[in-house]
């Protein structure tokens, strides 16, 4: 590669250090929230700021669980919601079942950011719940949860919520804008980053979110200018919110209102959520703002909502019937990262193994590849024979850059090499790279597979540790094998850009070393694929070099045609 080509690498080398930085600084996986910051778990339920003239009665706490395919719902009747999910067919830390929520109930409502109307009663059946509640305006609120039928596999994790007014009164009554909560999200293993706990809302077509961290004060990085006092709430106005949503790694619960529901905002509130195995976490969790409304004697205004808590699979989130597929947050590269989920489920339909299903998955991308892999290696090679010329070159017009850049791409024209012919590969790996580790970041489809001595694709393949520091087996292999293909690749430039080009090795082990290990499976798995098809084609002959320029072939060829036209 020419100096620009380094320039482009070195950039690239900078960039993955200072996202490394970013990320440790911005997302400390156990930092405490400031004080002023954090939002602890909802207060006891408080009446609607209505008028009262008397007290609410205490109500006696009562629960009730209910199943549903996939999943058992805990209510309880004082907020009247879904206070915690329990997902049967997923494994969390300590391999208990993942449990959503514990916090602000799902469904619960209020009139105030992080305060619930309490007071309701409870009246459970086998697939639904109903919670009724009178406001002291008279007005009475009737909210009833129905799951899904227990063979109804496509609608597993979603529940109906409705909600009723009814004015039994003979005069107006007046209901004041008011939320429906979503509930809460935490981390769910130790090795959860805090970046993927956030608050999601959909509105005309894309999505708007936040994470934890967005409740800290701000300042410029490296510089430590403030910018911004710590924030305690998120508040977003929009006058039409498709969903919300709060969501950790793996796993969401998204609020949709159904049509003749309006929404005009958002918030969301931050709070400590229960340590995972002593460490400290935070949790996000948030409400949905419907329009206030004046109910006339006797009127009955009711209010749908469809509510997803499950985990994130990109089939069942395609089916809620908005954008609420964009949970998943691919990113720039969620094309590819689709792609790639798409070919990785197909392959496992078919090799029972989503290890080995990654596998084949990158030998195929790399035998596609194959052409553009082998012009770029014989591209380096003929780069490598033509590097005592160019040494000549620099030495000769080492005073004249301009000069000597010209001669430099005179030589390659004369001898047909296209120095960015080297690069092409790893432009095209980058995407696909970035689209795996969109994609291994929030898929579900790893959690808790094996692999030999991994036992979970989806987390860091720790083996032990030494003096405290966590031995990953994958991210080591994979760097041994990039050194390895770098030795035995053609070499081109000069001696300090050969040393900047092994900098890569350690750049890619921090960048991969505590992530999801199917990500050091995949870039190991194509390093072997790299170096094997290098150790095929880096010794066959390159005649175009070994005899003739390009040049010399065509002024022979034009003498030849010159000598046969002459008489």
């Amino acid at each position: 590669m020419d100096r620009t080509s380094w320039i482009a690498v070195i950039i690239s080398v900078a960039g993955l250090f200072v996202w490394q930085w970013y990320i440790s600084t911005t997302y400390p996986p156990t930092s405490q929230p400031p004080a002023e910051a954090a939002s602890t778990a909802p207060p006891a339920a408080t009446p609607a700021p209505q008028p009262t003239s008397k007290p609410l009665p205490v109500m006696k706490a009562q629960e009730a669980t209910l199943s549903a395919p996939g999943a058992d719902y805990v209510f309880q009747n004082n907020a009247g919601g879904i206070e915690q999910v329990v997902l049967r067919l997923h494994l969390g830390e300590n391999k208990d079942n993942v449990s959503l929520n514990r916090t602000m109930p799902i469904g619960a409502i209020g009139f105030d950011p992080g305060d619930v109307l309490g007071g309701f009663t409870m009246v459970s059946t086998g697939d639904s719940a109903v919670f009724r509640r009178t406001l002291e305006s008279g007005a009475e609120i009737t909210k009833a949860f129905t799951l899904p039928a227990k063979d109804d596999d496509k609608a597993a994790y979603r529940v109906q919520l409705q909600i009723s007014f009814h004015n039994p009164t003979q005069a107006p009554v007046q209901i004041p804008d008011f939320f429906v909560a979503t509930g809460g999200a935490a981390p769910i293993h130790i090795h959860d980053l805090p970046m993927y706990t956030r608050f999601d809302w959909g509105h005309e077509g894309k999505m708007s979110n936040i994470d934890v961290n967005w409740f800290n004060a701000g300042s410029v990085p490296l510089l430590g200018i403030p910018l911004h006092d710590a924030r305690p709430l998120y508040l977003e106005t929009k006058p039409d919110i498709q969903w919300a949503a709060v969501a950790s790694q793996y796993f969401c619960t998204i609020l949709t209102p159904q049509a003749g529901s309006p929404s005009k905002s958002v918030w969301a509130k931050r709070f400590d959520a229960p340590p995972i195995n002593g460490a400290p976490a935070q949790g996000i969790l948030g409400g949905l703002v419907q329009a206030g409304l004046v109910l006339a004697p006797g009127a009955t205004e009711t209010r749908q909502f469809d509510i997803y808590a499950g985990p994130k699979e990109l089939p069942r989130l395609r089916t809620l019937g908005a954008t609420q597929d964009q949970v998943m947050n691919f990113g720039m590269f969620g094309f590819v990262s689709e792609f790639l989920l798409w070919a990785m489920n197909s392959l496992h339909a078919v090799v029972g193994s989503y290890a080995l299903a990654i596998i084949v998955l990158t030998l195929l991308i790399k035998t596609v590849l194959w052409p553009v892999q082998n012009k770029a290696t014989n591209e380096m090679r003929k780069m490598a024979l033509l590097s005592p010329k160019m040494t000549e070159l620099r030495e000769k017009y080492k005073d004249d850059p301009q000069k000597m850049n010209e001669e430099v791409m005179k030589l390659y024209r004369e001898y047909g090499v296209n120095p960015f012919s080297g690069c092409l590969p790893m432009l095209i790996q980058i995407p696909i790279f970035f689209g795996f580790y969109s994609m291994l970041g929030t898929a579900i489809e790893l959690r808790n597979s094996s692999f030999f001595w991994v036992t979970d694709l989806s987390q860091p393949d720790t083996v032990g540790h030494l003096l405290g520091f966590p031995i990953n087996v994958l991210p080591i292999v994979m760097a041994f094998t990039m050194i390895w293909q770098m030795v035995i690749t053609p070499k081109t430039g000069d001696a300090v850009q050969q040393r900047i080009f092994y900098f890569m090795p350690v750049i890619f082990l921090v960048f991969c070393y505590n992530y999801a290990s199917g990500l050091a499976l995949y870039w190991t798995t194509q390093n072997l694929f790299s170096i094997v098809q290098l150790y095929l084609t880096r010794n066959k002959p390159l005649p175009m070099l070994e005899k003739k320029s390009v040049v010399a072939k065509r002024a022979a060829s034009e003498a030849r045609k010159k000598s046969k036209k002459r008489p």
